[in-house]
């Protein structure tokens, strides 16, 4: 499956999945993609922000319990969450505790839309929901507390 960032023509953002590109081309044609906001069938595919994928794409590596060096796929995972969390950090804007305030002021066009980052209670995070303000929770993770 392919995750998609999807807009509709009122820059509602979403996201689909589909089998491959030419499976969102045929669906997008066919008008069968809605923005699950405004059902506009006007979509276009947005920029994804990150694409992090394995190194090796050949079915017949050694498994990792024969490996020579178990550690190296713990290595590549965390070099790999590194690179995220510091793509994250890099491309977006520390709003601290007052996230949910400034989602809301880029959701009602109230300030310039922007990425941003910081955190939120559940109840902030299900009143986000509520108002059909999509966010992506992500656990706090900080460099230096990578090894």
């Amino acid at each position: 499956m392919i995750i998609f960032d999807l807009s509709c023509s009122d820059d509602h953002r979403f996201e689909g999945w589909f089998r491959s590109a030419d499976d969102f081309s045929d669906q997008q044609a066919r008008g069968l993609i809605s923005c699950p906001h405004c059902n506009s069938v006007s979509i276009r595919r947005l920029p994804s922000v990150l694409h992090v994928g394995s190194a090796s794409t050949n079915a017949s590596a050694t498994p990792r319990e024969h490996s020579p060096n178990a550690q190296a796929p713990a290595a590549s995972q965390l070099s790999a969450l590194r690179t995220v969390v510091e793509a994250i950090i890099s491309s977006t804007e520390d709003v601290g505790s007052e996230f949910a305030d400034e989602a809301r002021k880029i959701h009602y066009h109230e300030v310039p839309a922007r990425p941003i980052r910081g955190v939120a209670s559940e109840d902030d995070c299900s009143a986000l929901a509520d108002e059909g303000i999509d966010i992506l929770r992500l656990p706090v993770v900080k460099l230096e507390d990578m090894n």
